[in-house]
């Protein structure tokens, strides 16, 4: 094992070519292998740049037969360079497969900063910045969607999600009826030339794209629960919440707890209406 090798991960622009970064450039240049998620994608940038360095495919279908191959040319001193289609690789793509691989390996792995979708979402939104919860893409199931929501129900800070475009008006439909009375945003084409930023409360906001084809990568963010109480709620549909969970075979205390995080409404309010009602 030589100790010259090392996988350095590259954060490539989200859009706009001209956001890579100068220490990004120079380690495309230097690498002796770039390994790709999608090599028509880079081919781009390295044109832009005027980069020759040999190219390589590496994503989710061929991962598991080429991982060995990449680890063992670091460790005989190679330099590999690390690539997503866009942003940081390991964020939400096959990328933090190979990293982790070099680490088990004892193999150095250096990472290079530089635009993020995530952060230029966040701050374009307009949502509170004092903490946030990244949830990558969330499920494609309809019941697994919306228990991942309800689960991130409390949690005091942005919610920040990945999404299709084609299944962006879907999941923003589940988000208002879990997490109502939000504000939120819709975020595309970040750094391109159609880049757009809608903000709404989630209701408005699901209604507003719900008969929108959207286009390009889609960034969905949900501020957090309101402060001064809970989310105003008709007491009839809390009661209705319940009864629909009791139906579907969970226990009271699971019911209370189920509403609880899809209304906002505190635990100790949802069972008083539950038995009142």
């Amino acid at each position: 094992m030589s100790d010259n090798g090392s996988l350095i991960v590259c954060a490539t622009p989200i859009g706009n070519l001209g956001d890579v970064t100068a220490r990004v450039l120079d380690a495309l240049r230097e690498a002796d292998v770039i390994e790709a998620e999608d090599t028509r994608v880079t081919r781009k940038l390295l044109a832009r740049y005027d980069i020759h360095t040999p190219l390589e495919a590496y994503h989710a279908k061929n991962l598991e037969a080429r991982t060995s191959a990449v680890v063992e040319r670091v460790a005989r001193g190679e330099k590999v360079a690390l690539v997503s289609d866009a942003g940081t690789p390991g964020v939400s793509d096959p990328g933090a497969h190979l990293v982790d691989a070099c680490i088990e390996a004892g193999l150095k792995v250096e990472v290079l900063p530089g635009a993020s979708a995530i952060i230029t979402a966040l701050v374009a939104s307009g949502l509170p910045t004092y903490a946030f919860y990244f949830g990558g893409f969330l499920p494609r199931k309809a019941g697994e969607r919306t228990r991942a929501l309800e689960k991130l129900a409390a949690l005091d800070a942005t919610l920040v999600f990945y999404e299709s475009p084609r299944r962006s008006a879907v999941t923003l439909a589940d988000i208002a009826r879990v997490l109502p009375g939000r504000q939120a945003a819709m975020a595309r084409e970040l750094t391109k030339i159609y880049e757009e930023v809608v903000r709404d409360e989630t209701a408005a906001l699901a209604a507003a794209l719900a008969n929108r084809e959207l286009k390009g990568e889609v960034v969905l963010l949900v501020g957090p629960p309101p402060t001064g109480g809970p989310i105003p709620i008709d007491e009839a549909d809390v009661k209705s919440r319940v009864d629909a969970a009791l139906a579907s075979g969970m226990s009271r205390k699971d019911a209370v707890k189920h509403v609880a995080a899809q209304t906002g409404v505190a635990r100790n309010e949802v069972y008083r209406i539950a038995l009142e009602g």
